[in-house]
């Protein structure tokens, strides 16, 4: 996917080889600028002839490391490539805890990483003792292969609860629920670790979700010192709950009385780390290689005064959707400080991501200026900007 993509880009500039496991064919986004092995990463025989390859391939590198851009990843396959000797960046044990949800927050909840209160749902007796503990609203979730908004359920009322669980496909598919937050803000910051334990962390942004997937970040986050210091606290403590080199991206809560708590951690690079790229002197993509390479972290500093990065989904299938996306993507080139990162997906579909802008300037309300410009353009500009975005056939 565009993650893959975005750490190949990153590997060329540094000398790095990469081949990508990627299901998509004729070709993943990663393909425009790394090798891509046709399989699924869900797929032991397919992650390991990965492994295979890695294996062959570790005797003339200085350096030879599998490592993800999606944790929903065959982790029994990756134990055994480790333990043949490859080297697997985040550790799979890491994998294990992010992949299904409810262990994830028992793992925090041990490690003294605050989190809201949860607990698991197995059956309708469960779940209604958890409505009269935690009350409503209610948020129940999908313990495995839940992302961007999908897996989760909000219980308004408690007659909503039976059309909430067959929503999320059943008790049987691994249930749990999370008390509501009310939260103030929603911030995220992805954290580096090397293998040698040297933690960095990129500067702290505001999140921004539009039907639960992120629509816009804001970098620097507009919090007091000390919320900024707690949410930074948390972060780390996260991370150093964890095992393995890599980067993670850090999703918390500020709730009404002004505490940070943790919601999720990715191991991975994240799409609220995306402003990266242009506004930090080491993108979390170069982040990420360095530290599964075991080489020397990068600054993570901004080189800029502030960034707002928008995240370009379809708002439509197919050809009508693809319109639609490179009109806003073809505006943006006009708009002064604007980068433009189109993903190459051969198809666009609703709700999908295709892409993202992200915006640099000097302070944050002129960032945000210019993101209101782009919108204020309308979408029926299209003409008026050279479409220079289609991926080639």
């Amino acid at each position: 996917g565009q993650l893959g993509q975005m750490l190949a880009q990153a590997a060329v500039s540094l000398g790095v080889r990469v081949r990508v496991l990627d299901p998509t064919v004729p070709r993943c986004p990663a393909a425009s600028c790394a090798e891509q092995i046709v399989g699924s990463y869900r797929d032991p025989d397919a992650v390991g002839q990965i492994a295979s390859i890695c294996s062959a391939e570790s005797e003339g590198c200085e350096s030879c490391v599998m490592t993800v851009e999606i944790e929903h990843v065959d982790t029994e396959a990756l134990e055994a490539a480790a333990a043949q000797g490859v080297e697997v960046q985040p550790l799979p044990a890491t994998l294990c805890v992010i992949q299904d949800k409810l262990e994830q927050k028992r793992h925090f909840r041990a490690q003294g990483v605050p989190t809201p209160d949860f607990q698991p749902v197995a059956d309708a007796e469960q779940l209604e003792a958890v409505l009269e503990e935690f009350g409503l609203p209610l948020v129940l979730k999908a313990r495995r292969l839940a992302y961007d908004g999908r897996g989760n359920a909000v219980i308004s009322e408690a007659e909503e609860a039976g059309a909430a669980v067959a929503a999320l496909g059943g008790f049987g598919r691994g249930l749990y629920a999370e008390r509501y937050v009310p939260f103030q803000k929603e911030l995220a910051v992805m954290v580096a670790r090397g293998k040698d334990g040297e933690v960095l962390a990129h500067p702290l942004v505001e999140t921004f979700h539009k039907d639960s997937i992120l629509h816009v970040t804001e970098c620097p986050a507009e919090v007091p010192p000390w919320t900024a210091k707690e949410a930074q606290k948390v972060a780390e403590q996260a991370v150093g709950a964890l095992e393995g080199a890599g980067i993670f991206g850090v999703e918390m809560f500020v709730d009404e009385e002004g505490h940070v708590l943790l919601n999720e951690v990715a191991p991975r690079p994240h799409n609220s780390g995306h402003y990266t790229i242009e506004a930090c002197h080491t993108s979390q993509f170069e982040q990420h290689l360095r530290s599964v390479l075991g080489w020397p972290l990068g600054d993570p500093g901004l080189k800029v005064g502030a960034s707002v990065m928008l995240n370009v989904l379809g708002e439509g299938e197919g050809d009508e959707g693809m319109a639609v996306a490179e009109s806003l993507l073809s505006r943006a080139l006009q708009i002064p400080g604007a980068s433009v990162h189109w993903y190459g997906k051969e198809e666009v579909k609703a709700q999908r991501k295709v892409g993202h802008v992200t915006i640099c300037a000097e302070d944050l309300p002129t960032a945000r200026r210019k993101l209101q410009t782009l919108r204020e353009q309308g979408e029926g500009s299209a003409g008026d900007a050279p479409s220079m975005i289609r991926a080639p056939k």
